[in-house]
């Protein structure tokens, strides 16, 4: 993954921990629990469940896009999934303060102890941008080769769950990033 260097990701997080904080007081970080629970099977045939939404309420995109991105965390077994997904409150941070963003499905570790995050973008440019700052905090605690995201143009989070052809023709099973069956 192409990441920006330290020096020019760490004020682009700063920045962005600052708006969230904005946008916590004024109350426009909302968490639904709509999804929470819901399991999506993957093209790489790994399965897993949502445990937390996180949206930030505002105009719908004029450039809707996702944003997927997986990551396997370094020395975490068993009961370290849980406290990671506890503690995963504190990353909302590193997130919902960057340009664009608007919603979130964090999806717990599959089978292989791969986490996701499913993301609703406004504009590919702009989710770009977000996932290469978005390297390093993922570098301090995950291993760097599973560190990996695909952007999808034109395509919306919730219509890439429930229709998964939208994405594009048969699946493949190189294709981490694409759900392929929800319930």
């Amino acid at each position: 993954m192409d990441h920006l260097r330290w020096s020019a990701a760490l004020p682009r997080l700063a920045v962005c921990a600052g708006r969230t904080a904005v946008q916590l007081v004024r109350r426009r970080i909302r968490f639904p629990r709509g999804h929470v629970g819901q399991r999506v099977r993957f093209a790489d045939g790994s399965t897993s469940w949502v445990y937390r939404e996180t949206v930030l309420e505002g105009p719908a995109p004029l450039e809707p896009c996702v944003l997927i991105v997986q990551f396997r965390l370094r020395r975490v077994r068993g009961l370290g999934h849980r406290a990671f997904r506890a503690e995963s409150w504190l990353n909302t941070p590193l997130f919902a303060g960057f340009p664009g963003f608007v919603s979130k499905l964090w999806f717990a570790a599959d089978e292989s102890g791969v986490y996701r995050g499913l993301y609703d973008w406004d504009g590919p440019d702009r989710a770009d941008a977000y996932v290469r700052a978005l390297w390093w905090p993922l570098a301090l605690v995950s291993e760097l080769d599973s560190i990996q995201f695909r952007v999808l143009p034109g395509l919306r989070r919730d219509d890439v769950i429930a229709d998964p052809a939208c994405s594009g023709g048969p699946a493949e099973p190189s294709q981490w990033w694409r759900p392929t069956e929800s319930w």
